[in-house]
């Protein structure tokens, strides 16, 4: 694309051409030439034109707001089922709590982007599947399949609102790009929502009990409970309807913590051996190392996403290939500890669930970091590195399918 660009500079009709064909992989790469293009009238112009945005805050139609309140209404009284009809909450909350919001969001994307038949059938059947499958599973709390199950069934449904969110443009890598640049918005966006509606709830109690009126029971029973659903709905409403809220935040954010995990992390792993921790010996560490792992990929993976659609900077690149270098040596570390165990103790739901994941996180992560390394040697784009990314999201899926609905069969629901 840059060099059709380039090419083509000056033909502003094959510029539009190109442009039509590929929105978002234009923007990409007019933005990372446009710093050697400034003295061209016809590039200041698609500048302007590629980054413009509304400064005015729009509510959309009134179609899509009805069906925001629709929507918050539904999820309400989703997560009031327990109360309704007399089900352990214990029961319903793990297997249910993703059915409150994912489907709505998913609901979203397939109106907005005017999916096919075939495809609103498609999702609503796997959902639907999903739905049946999760409550149907032996009702056993010590279980560690239906944990998995339980646990993985919300990345299932994140992958479900992701083949909503690309549509018919699923094996678009820019598209897959942009649903990860989306997750990262709306992270951001509910963030501040959350922070919102907790001054709120405090200003609220705080001004009802100077006046003796006790309404802490009835508010956070049903304020709160229709509140917390319509976060993940609203926050997606909002970044969809006024980009320009949250678009220049996140690359910030992207920057900013990109530096400071990379110092944390060398930190962590000079203090593990300081402090003399094992995590083949020691479960709990060897849990929080894992977590820690999937935070880091998942920020050089948003990092990377954020970083594709913005003029390409050297410096934040090279965090990134030093990032991603540290943490592979997370994932060998925590890779080699799970391998010890199961030789040590045998084969569990758990260590096969953190074994495949490591496994998928290792190879994708070697991927990405040597695509980071040829961008730094000028051999590649850093959209080549986006490409990885997305390439590698469906293989995550399938192994999210695989934990979710087979293996509580195949380890008969231990």
């Amino acid at each position: 694309m840059r060099d059709e660009i380039l090419t083509h500079l000056n033909d502003p009709g094959q510029l539009e051409k190109l442009y039509r064909q590929n929105r978002q992989s234009f923007k990409s790469a007019f933005n990372t030439l446009y710093p050697d293009l400034q003295d061209s009238p016809l590039a200041v112009f698609w500048h302007e034109r590629l980054n413009y945005l509304h400064e005015e805050i729009t509510w959309g139609t009134r179609k899509d707001l009805y069906f925001v309140v629709g929507a918050v209404l539904l999820a309400g009284i989703i997560a009031k089922i327990p109360a309704i009809f007399v089900i352990e909450e214990d029961f319903f909350y793990p297997r249910n709590i993703g059915f409150i919001f994912f489907p709505f969001l998913t609901a979203f994307f397939g109106w907005k982007n005017a999916l096919q038949v075939r495809q609103i059938i498609f999702l609503t059947v796997v959902t639907g599947v999903a739905l049946v499958f999760i409550n149907s599973l032996p009702d056993n709390e010590n279980s560690d399949t239906l944990v998995l199950s339980c646990i993985h069934l919300l990345l299932f449904l994140w992958s479900v609102l992701g083949l909503a969110f690309t549509g018919s443009r699923f094996g678009n890598y820019d598209k897959r790009l942009a649903y990860l640049r989306f997750n990262g918005d709306l992270l951001v966006m509910a963030a501040l929502l959350t922070i919102a509606g907790v001054i709120l709830t405090g200003i609220t109690v705080g001004l009802f009990s100077l006046i003796g009126v006790e309404i802490e029971k009835f508010y956070f029973e049903y304020v709160v409970f229709f509140g917390l659903p319509a976060i993940p709905i609203v926050a997606t409403y909002l970044t969809q309807t006024n980009p320009q809220l949250v678009n220049k935040v996140s690359p910030v954010i992207a920057r900013l913590f990109s530096p400071l995990v990379l110092v944390m992390l060398l930190a962590y792993l000079i203090a593990i051996v300081y402090a003399g921790k094992d995590p083949y010996n020691d479960r709990e560490f060897l849990l929080i190392f894992n977590l820690l792992l999937i935070g880091v990929m998942a920020l050089i993976f948003f990092s990377v996403a954020e970083t594709s659609r913005v003029a390409q900077r050297r410096a934040a690149t090279f965090i990134l290939f030093l990032l991603s270098v540290l943490t592979i040596t997370v994932n060998g570390i925590a890779l080699s500890a799970i391998l010890f165990r199961i030789s040590e103790w045998g084969i569990t739901p758990n260590r096969a669930a953190v074994l495949g994941s490591n496994l998928l996180i290792l190879v994708n992560l070697l991927l990405v970091t040597v695509s980071l390394y040829q961008v730094l040697t000028k051999k590649a784009d850093i959209a080549d590195v986006g490409s990885r990314i997305a390439a590698f999201l469906p293989i995550y899926s399938i192994w999210i399918i695989i934990v979710t609905f087979l293996f509580p069969l195949l380890f008969w629901f231990r």
